[in-house]
């Protein structure tokens, strides 16, 4: 019967419910032993296959273009028509398999993640995760309108990232207004979706039979190896070992610029990033940007670069910034296909190349985990995921000069590094604040509705962490931060994972500093895992050990300001 389902999920996202049903039927009435278990998975494998990767590609349809409605409603069909009904036969699939007692080797893991799924399933929260669904769309279309009319042009606020890193500081200023303005002109709009979303977020986690959203989202997460505790000591290690070498950092660049103060305008990204000095300029056309990184990612790893190349012959990329385009990157994987697409927003400064060497890292990822037979083995973790990016950003540095084919001057690429790792020590107090004000926000829920308590929270989490930047008389843009992080509205609880990956992913680059091929080996090795292993098991294939605490920090944290020393001395 399944040999007649389509060959290709362009065809598949064209099926009814009623002609998708029967294969769900099917499934479900065969009996299940030891002798068909490994046959019935690849058909519940190929089955997900192709809704996995239908949904997927409509999904993209409506970030690539936010303003096309017609994929929207494309999108919100397909998850209201095919995707809720199919959602109580998948259920009923993971049911019969628990209650068969069978398994398969490398099956563990997937088993305990599927256990988990089946306890807190709930009927009602089908509908609602629709609902939820549509307001985060309707968060990328808030977003994705927002322009400013900047030298006769309309342009996005991405677009404008460059002239932040212009050397006129009065400049900057004004175009940092004019950003910090606009975006401020849907900070109403932005509050009544919030005010949509927190709710509904709230009744799902009761309908799953939690008291609390938090406590819902770690299952969902499949979060057993660490707690919402372990995340507070996380955000305390931070705050005692990261937040005075960020703020050393911040004072060197208010040293570079000859400033009093480092002001927002000082800054490219987030309000927290300070751009490379003297700004770099990598590439100027979108080609360049790939080209190189196709030759960046062919020297860490031949095979690594095949794969990169296959995105770029069969047109897997999507990497220039444009009006109604969704904020942010991604990858998503095509599962059917077995393939990874890109997306970012990419304007010709460094960031872009860090942002494409990182989404190339989850692309490989999935390349070397979906060679795993069933589909449920290819469910890893955001953590590990994370690792697979951020380390691929650490172990590409190497080659980022122009000797090795990259993007860069030998003087370019130093500042480029120093750029990277300096970002690294802003990021994890930026992911604290992420972090903190989520768990906040879930543990009081009646004061998280109220948005003045929201602005009055991140404002104080911002002063806790991130204390080396001027904000006086800028207020408003300042509280209104937890706006602008896509996370908070879209993936609620996805941050911390960034933190904790990037710990694993230091350490491979400590590895790959003395063994560079070693390290890729074990890397590549935790990626062909997929997630069939426990998230310290992963990291250990990779050469990390999965921990958070001070005096781990510390040991990093030594490294990178090391690292930056020594590269600084080569510039002189």
């Amino acid at each position: 019967m399944f040999a007649s389902l389509p060959k290709t999920a362009q065809a598949f996202i064209e099926w009814t419910w009623g002609e998708i049903e029967p294969y769900y039927l099917d499934l479900e009435a065969r009996p299940l032993d030891a002798d068909s278990v490994a046959a019935w998975l690849a058909d519940w494998t190929l089955l997900q296959q192709l809704m996995s990767e239908s949904g997927a590609r409509l999904h993209v349809a409506t970030t690539v273009n936010t303003s096309d409605q017609e994929a929207v409603t494309r999108y919100q069909n397909f998850l209201v028509h095919i995707a809720e009904p199919a959602a109580p036969h998948e259920q009923k699939l993971r049911e019969k398999l628990l209650a068969s007692g069978l398994s398969l080797s490398g099956f563990e893991i997937p088993l305990r993640n599927m256990q988990t799924d089946a306890a807190i399933f709930s009927q009602a929260n089908i509908p609602l995760s629709t609902r939820e669904e549509e307001l985060k769309l309707q968060y990328n279309s808030i977003i994705g309108a927002q322009t400013v009319h900047w030298d006769g042009e309309e342009r996005t606020l991405t677009q404008l990232k460059p002239v932040l890193q212009h050397d006129d500081r009065d400049l900057r200023e004004t175009v940092w207004r004019a950003i910090a303005d606009r975006r401020l002109e849907d900070r109403e709009a932005l509050n009544q979706l919030w005010q949509q979303l927190l709710p509904l977020r709230l009744q799902m986690a009761k309908n799953a039979g939690f008291d609390d959203y938090r406590s819902y989202r770690w299952k969902q997460f499949w979060r057993f190896d660490y707690t919402p505790d372990d995340c507070l000591t996380f955000h305390e290690a931070i705050e005692q070992v990261v937040v005075p070498a960020a703020t050393r950092a911040y004072e060197r660049q208010r040293q570079l610029l000859g400033a009093n103060t480092l002001r927002p305008w000082d800054l490219d990204r987030d309000d927290v990033y300070p751009p490379t000095r003297p700004a770099l300029k990598p590439f100027q056309t979108i080609d360049e940007l790939v080209s190189k990184a196709e030759t960046i990612f062919q020297r860490v790893d031949p095979e690594l670069g095949e794969y990169f190349s296959i995105m770029r012959r069969e047109g897997l990329l999507d990497l220039d910034n444009r009006k109604g385009k969704a904020p942010g990157g991604y990858q998503m994987s095509l599962a059917l296909s077995k393939r990874p697409f890109i997306f970012m927003n990419a304007v010709g400064i460094q960031d872009d190349v860090q942002t494409l060497l990182h989404e190339g890292g989850h692309a490989f990822h999935w390349f070397e985990a979906s060679r795993l037979p069933y589909s449920q083995q290819w469910e890893y973790t955001a953590e590990i995921a994370e690792v697979a990016s951020m380390s691929m950003e650490l172990l590409a540095s190497p080659y980022l000069t122009q000797k090795e084919g990259g993007y860069y001057s030998e003087e370019e690429a130093a500042h480029a590094r120093i750029h990277h790792l300096e970002h690294i020590l802003y990021f994890w107090p930026f992911m604290a604040v992420v972090d903190a004000f989520q768990h906040w926000v879930y543990t009081h829920p009646e004061a998280a509705l109220e948005l003045s308590e929201c602005d009055a929270k991140w404002g104080e989490l911002w002063a806790r962490f991130i204390p080396g930047v001027d904000w006086s008389g800028l207020e408003d843009a300042r509280v209104t931060g937890w706006q602008r992080k896509l996370h908070i509205f879209r993936y609620p609880f996805y941050y911390v994972d960034y933190g904790l990956a990037q710990v694993g992913a230091l350490q491979v680059w400590r590895n790959a500093l003395s063994d560079q091929a070693g390290a890729v080996r074990s890397y590549r090795s935790a990626l062909a895992l997929g997630g069939t292993r426990p998230l310290p098991d992963l990291f250990a294939a990779a050469g990390a050990k999965f921990a958070f605490d001070a005096p781990t920090m510390r040991g990093l944290v030594d490294l990178i300001e090391t690292t930056i020393n020594q590269l600084k001395q080569q510039l002189s």
